[in-house]
């Protein structure tokens, strides 16, 4: 698969973009262990730290935009370095503050904020531009398996330092450990500046605002979106959530680590076999094959037993889709309206996702606080997931074969 990787600095590129998105999305996908410690020391309550964390989600995504216009109109350099900077910011302070405005401050908005501009819509936009449309599906597929890694190291290793340090020593740690993606922002825009592949160097006639009006009169951007909300309901839910639906489960707090570590194992496995399908198959084929696996694998989980090997091969399931949902859903931004302004246009597509993301972690909350556990939201998880596979199969997109031979 890395083959394609084979044009001038194209492998460095990804695994520095990798580099960023493994650090800034491991430790922003690891904050759903802190819900139960947070909630015991400042007696918050579930629903209003989950609010917080929804506000986080609904953040994240806001900023993707954003960040990728930014990146777009003056390089992903100062973009990535002021996100990296306000992220590791967010997770000092939010030992200081116990209130919680102050966790909606500190969490809802300066690490989102931050890890958002460090994210998949400023990464991704900037290295397809710098690549053949060719090697832009792998290197997303190896960029967005850096934000499994990310996960598969950041969870069992926040666990064991909130259990050595406590929540805040375990924050002050990640704030440090944050920072460490610094340098490979040089490595990933060095030399960048006016450099963008040939294939790529035009940029379409009136520029980001008729690029914006063409992709939002477009049915099939919208569809793309409507599915995506799906996906972030779904991942902000588990995220924020499992640790809660494990203790419900009368399990140790290390099954819940120990799935959201399986899960990003499993996501490498995934997003790099995903990225490689969508050169050969149709992507929006792709997402309604993985959304509808969705359905059937939760399906699976509610009728078995509550056991930790069930978690875990829930885990590996999930995780074999969890964020492999972003190359094809990049890939087809991209096909529809070229990659000049991939960073705007997929971050447009990230905000939808989060969207659903912020309902995922809220309504978590509500359904616990309310109803002590979460079937209602399982269950709405199924009806959405099989509405997102059948919502991405009316998307414009040309079968590969005739897309390859007129190429």
């Amino acid at each position: 698969m890395l083959s394609k990787l084979k044009e001038p600095g194209a492998l460095a590129i990804t695994l520095a973009a990798a580099g960023i998105l493994m650090i800034t999305m491991g430790a922003r996908q690891s904050l759903g262990l802190f819900l139960g410690p947070i909630n015991t020391s400042t007696g918050l309550g579930i629903a209003t730290i989950s609010f917080a964390f929804a506000i986080a989600q609904f953040s994240w995504g806001a900023i993707q935009p954003l960040a990728g216009a930014a990146a777009d109109r003056w390089g992903a350099r100062p973009v990535l370095l002021g996100g990296i900077v306000v992220m590791a910011l967010g997770m000092a302070l939010t030992p200081l503050w116990g209130s919680s405005w102050g966790l909606i401050f500190t969490q809802g908005l300066l690490v989102a904020v931050g890890a958002g501009a460090g994210s998949f819509s400023v990464l991704i936009g900037a290295a397809a531009q710098r690549m053949s449309d060719e090697a832009r599906g792998t290197a997303a597929g190896v960029i967005n398996a850096g934000s499994s890694m990310g996960q598969f190291v950041f969870a069992p290793l926040t666990q064991k330092l909130i259990q050595l340090l406590g929540w805040m020593g375990a924050l002050y740690s990640l704030a440090v450990l944050v920072l460490a993606a610094l340098p490979l922002v040089g490595k990933l825009t060095r030399g960048s500046h006016g450099h963008a592949h040939p294939a790529h160097a035009a940029a379409p006639a009136g520029g980001l605002r008729q690029a914006l009006r063409q992709a939002l009169g477009d049915r099939s951007y919208w569809l793309l979106h409507a599915g995506f909300f799906t996906c972030g309901f779904h991942i902000a839910f588990l995220v924020t959530h499992l640790p809660t639906e494990v203790d419900l489960c009368g399990l140790p707090p290390t099954v819940a680590s120990t799935s959201l570590a399986l899960i990003g194992l499993a996501n490498i496995v995934g997003s790099l076999w995903v990225g490689h399908l969508v050169g050969i198959y149709r992507s929006k084929m792709i997402l309604a094959l993985m959304y509808a696996s969705r359905a059937v694998l939760i399906g699976w989980y509610l009728l078995m037993p509550s056991e930790p090997w069930v978690f875990y091969v829930f885990a590996i399931g999930l995780g074999l889709t969890w964020l492999a949902t972003v190359p094809p859903t990049a890939g087809i931004v991209g096909k529809l309206f070229g990659v000049r302004y991939l960073g705007t246009l997929f971050g447009l597509t990230l905000l939808s996702h989060q969207i659903g993301g912020f309902l995922g972690a809220w309504l978590g909350g509500l359904a616990i606080t309310e109803f002590g556990n979460y079937g209602w939201m399982w269950g709405a998880d199924i009806v959405l997931a099989l509405l997102a596979a059948v919502i991405n199969l009316p998307i414009r997109e040309a079968r590969m074969p005739a897309r390859m031979a007129a190429a």
